[in-house]
């Protein structure tokens, strides 16, 4: 099972309620919290959609 480690680096302030969901469905809700997931096509398209607030760790 591969796995994808996901860094929250932005704020969810004044981001709409649909990003703060997606935020929180990846397990993130403050800065620089850590989550590891797992790498299925919802996840990554959950990525996708609040990349200018997350990064991917390599690892």
């Amino acid at each position: 099972m591969a796995t994808v480690t996901v860094r929250q680096t932005g704020s969810p302030i004044r981001r709409t309620k649909d990003q703060r969901a997606t935020l929180a469905g990846l397990g993130l809700n403050k800065m620089g919290r850590v989550s590891t997931l797992e790498d299925t096509p919802s996840v990554r398209g959950m990525i996708a959609k609040v990349h200018h607030l997350v990064e991917v760790v390599e690892g």
